[in-house]
């Protein structure tokens, strides 16, 4: 495979249309998506022509219009839009509606959204009415409006609009959907089988095109890069080829300042400054000299965008973090570990699992860190908890036999030496209700020379099917993470019996069409099993990263459904604060209950105790789906391949 560097999508600039006559108010005939036509979706802030959107709002579903309009008051309209929205529900049972199935599916959905978003409690609960906004929009009232209506808020309401009367465009209504019948399925035999290869065939190439545009670590050419990335490393440390491979020398020789950086790559104004200013403040920053061999030395190739991601911070990430440098453990303890640490060191949210912690630095530092509140500094010399400390910890264990799953993480307990990680394996082991350790640890993406054979036989010796199961669960985030010497850390531990396992935080850097799939894919080569897919939130020092709900849901439905079924093991999960996690593909465990003036849905999530115990639930406010295609805009994507974003809810 031959690989050419890429147009720098981080820098690429999105397009603008010319201007185009405004859209005619027409019923009969089925628009064309929000993407490509009278209104173009994205422009300069300062240059969108509001009432455009406006006018496409109404032209979505006059029969809303007109509801809107007409009714003197909010309460008139919100019973007015109940009817008409039970009305509507009826009418895709009638007999004579010649919607497509699939399509009458989606106006279910919408409807159930609709009544959600105008229900007085969710107004009440939220603090915000959209359907005040709406009302008060259709009758010309702007200067009433509580807040500024963004672009996002009105083109989730096109979508909701245009859903709940079949006009979703999700299948583009052509012959062949209203026929709802495919060619293939009237057919028999090797007929059909044909006719249905040349359907599949297709869609296998329009997988494999998305795959090439990510090149993983173990692509010949991406390994030749990395060579002569190595090289200028080894020669400007002073080190000699076999120091590569050692994983001291690796953690002797952690980047700690920009200076390196700007030596070896290419960095931006805004990156050195970010990490000047990091430097300066004590914020924690940390990149080991095997993981900076894995960047590109020039901007202009730009596949290493989710590298430099994750450990080079952004301005708004520092700025936050020196602002609440004092507070920063209640400020950025999002997941509220605070509150459900019975003992120190320990964190438990579930039955029969608990988190330990001893050591609470790594060999570098991930910008979105879950823990960024309590990790000081990178390689902290006062990292690992006191022997007193950890031995209260581990006997607390004893106290409470339910529980026979504990991960150890922190920080990344690989960090700590191996006599210091093998008595607490040991002291865990003896306990016979524990018949799983599981080791949290990015060290096979950082430094995956630590994974020597004394390391490897010690984990083993704890590794006794079926009494106890040692397993390795990391944190892979893209493709271009994946080298032949993580392969090798990788499968020197299944030599030894030893799972591992991948959980992916799925941020902005790993959310374009097939960047995920191409990951599974890649970790399943290795010996890696895709686990768990975290939706990123919450953390507003780390806003820059997220992506809505919508995105990941769409990604498990039109792209990893694509994939075979082993390399798809993962669950995508949206972990509740204090509570735990959500699995965001059981519909029944959230809804969707408003939409905010900005365009942000808010959700409310249902804990795991859900139908076992009542516990109340979390409402979520995501970021808003426009925002995101946004920056998807602006690196050069085609946001038309992600149109059918808004109707997963």
């Amino acid at each position: 495979m031959t690989i050419a560097p890429p147009k720098n999508s981080d820098t690429a600039k999105s397009k603008k249309t010319a201007a185009s006559p405004k859209v005619k108010w027409v019923t009969t005939k089925i628009l064309d998506d929000v993407f490509t036509d009278e209104v173009s979706l994205f422009k300069p802030h300062f240059d969108v022509d509001y009432d455009a959107y406006l006018q496409r709002l109404w032209a979505s579903n006059p029969e809303i219009y007109d509801i809107l309009k007409n009714a003197p008051d909010i309460e008139q309209a919100r019973d007015a839009l109940y009817g008409y929205l039970e009305q509507s529900e009826r009418a895709i049972f009638a007999v004579d509606n010649d919607l497509h199935i699939l399509e009458k599916a989606t106006v279910r959905d919408c409807i159930r959204v609709f009544k959600s978003i105008i229900g007085p409690i969710n107004e009440f609960r939220t603090e915000f009415s959209a359907l005040d906004s709406l009302w008060k929009l259709a009758r010309e009232k702007r200067s009433e409006l509580s807040s500024k209506i963004s672009v996002g808020f009105i083109l989730e309401f096109i979508n909701l609009f245009r859903g709940v009367i079949g006009k979703s465009n999700i299948y583009l209504e052509n012959d062949q959907v209203k026929k709802g019948i495919p060619e293939f399925l009237k057919m028999k035999g090797r007929e059909a089988a044909t006719v249905r290869m040349q359907i599949l065939d297709d869609l296998g190439s329009s997988v494999q095109k998305y795959f090439k545009k990510y090149p993983s670590g173990l692509e010949e050419e991406v390994v030749d890069w990395r060579a002569e990335n190595r090289s200028k490393i080894l020669r400007y440390f002073g080190g000699q080829e076999e120091d590569w491979h050692n994983y001291r020398w690796h953690l002797k020789h952690v980047i700690k300042s920009a200076q390196p950086l700007l030596d070896l790559i290419e960095l931006t104004n805004e990156q050195k400054e970010a990490v000047d200013k990091a430097v300066k403040n004590k914020v924690a920053f940390g990149i080991t000299p095997y993981y900076l061999g894995l960047m590109d030395s020039k901007l202009s190739i730009g596949y290493d965008h989710a590298i430099r991601a994750q450990v080079i911070p952004p301005k708004e990430y520092v700025d936050k973090m020196v602002e609440h440098q004092k507070d920063r453990e209640l400020s950025f303890d999002f997941m509220g570990e605070h509150d459900t640490s019975p003992i120190d060191l320990v964190t438990r949210r579930y039955p029969v699992i608990a988190i330990l912690k001893p050591f609470n630095t790594c060999a570098q530092i991930c910008v979105y860190c879950q823990r960024n509140w309590e990790i000081e500094r990178v390689l902290e010399p006062k990292a690992l908890a006191t022997k007193s400390t950890i031995d209260e910890a581990l006997a607390w264990f004893d106290e409470h036999k339910s529980i026979g799953d504990v991960l150890i993480t922190g920080g990344d307990p690989l960090i700590m030496n191996d006599a210091q990680l093998q008595r607490i394996l040991e002291i865990l082991a003896a306990k016979k209700h524990i018949y799983r350790i599981r080791i949290g640890s990015r060290t096979p993406v950082v430094l995956p020379m630590r994974f020597t054979e004394n390391l490897v036989n010690m984990l083993a010796d704890f590794h006794q099917p079926p009494q106890r199961e040692i397993a390795l669960v990391t944190h892979f985030e893209h493709s271009y993470e994946i080298t032949r010497e993580s392969m090798h850390a990788v499968q020197k531990c299944r030599r030894a019996g030893i799972g591992v396992y991948n959980q992916q935080v799925y941020t902005v850097e790993n959310s374009r069409r097939f960047e995920t799939a191409k990951l599974r894919k890649d970790l399943k080569s290795i010996g890696v099993d895709p686990y768990y897919t975290f939706n990123m939130k919450g953390k507003e020092e780390t806003a820059r990263y997220m992506v809505p709900i919508a995105r990941i849901l769409q990604e498990r439905k039109e792209e990893a459904r694509l994939l075979p079924g082993l390399d798809r093991t993962d669950e995508p999960v949206f972990n509740v604060p204090r509570l735990g996690k959500n699995h965001l593909r059981a519909g029944q465990d959230h809804r969707l209950v408003m939409i905010l003036p900005d365009g942000s849905r808010v959700y409310e999530f249902h804990p795991w105790e859900k139908n076992i115990s009542a516990i109340p639930p979390y409402n979520y406010v995501d970021v808003p789906i426009y925002d995101y295609l946004e920056e998807l805009a602006a690196r050069g994507e085609n946001i038309r391949d992600y149109r059918t974003i808004w109707f997963y809810y």
